[in-house]
């Protein structure tokens, strides 16, 4: 291997500022909660050492769950938890926690699978990019602000067939990787403008994002379709 797991720190981070789904994290969500469902599918996870995960929040709630779960608790500032925009903000645990590498987990993708967050882990242990980033794989028709198709059209074709067009990919905003070191510059999975990581490949069907209310509703539901056992795909 390239890395060495011992230089790998693995984060969920989370907040209850949701704007579009108040205190979202914890929400009831099918006899269980958002940040629950991620933390319990990484202690699942046969890769990730325990020692290794953190979870960087700061409301006594959010707190109380990592306390609950004997996990590693970063407790983040006020600061943190309220930023947008800036990096050394968000994640202020850069320069705390003595790691060379970073893996950062979203906590709003309950379909995720523990051999997914897995296979990341491995992939970028294996590789010597200190980035990466996981992506879907789409062929799909996409048109620039103005309107103007910037899809790759074949030539002679007349019909739109979608199977016809060249792989673009989307991002997932499920699983990051960067390295450590360069947070302080402000730079976040790759140094350089725009951020070139390598990409991981996800199925779409994974990573069906709760961000707003239509979509609590709709994850919820189908969770409780699909119960725990295949849900958590342990």
């Amino acid at each position: 291997m390239v890395k060495n797991i011992d230089d790998v720190c693995f984060i969920v981070q989370a907040r209850l500022g949701s704007q579009r789904v108040p205190n979202k994290m914890i929400k009831p969500f099918a006899g269980t909660t958002l940040v629950d469902i991620t933390i319990e599918k990484i202690l699942e996870s046969k890769i990730i050492p325990k020692d290794n995960f953190y979870f960087s929040v700061h409301e006594p709630e959010l707190v109380k769950i990592g306390r609950k779960h004997d996990i590693n608790v970063f407790e983040r500032s006020y600061k943190s938890a309220k930023s947008e925009n800036s990096i050394l903000d968000i994640y202020e645990w850069h320069d705390k926690l003595d790691y060379k590498y970073v893996v950062l987990v979203s906590a709003c993708l309950p379909f995720l699978k523990t051999e997914t967050i897995d296979s990341f882990v491995e992939e970028y242990l294996n590789t010597p990019n200190g980035g990466m980033f996981a992506v879907m794989a789409k062929k799909q028709y996409y048109w620039d602000s103005n309107k103007n198709m910037i899809s790759n059209w074949p030539a002679e074709q007349k019909l739109m067939n979608t199977k016809t067009m060249s792989t673009t990919y989307e991002a997932a905003h499920c699983l990051y990787a960067s390295r450590m070191d360069i947070i302080k510059d402000g730079f976040w999975m790759d140094d350089q403008l725009p951020p070139n990581p390598e990409l991981f490949i996800v199925e779409e069907e994974e990573v069906l994002d709760v961000d707003y209310p239509w979509q609590f509703e709709l994850c919820e539901s189908l969770y409780k379709q699909r119960g725990k056992s295949e849900n958590n795909f342990r």
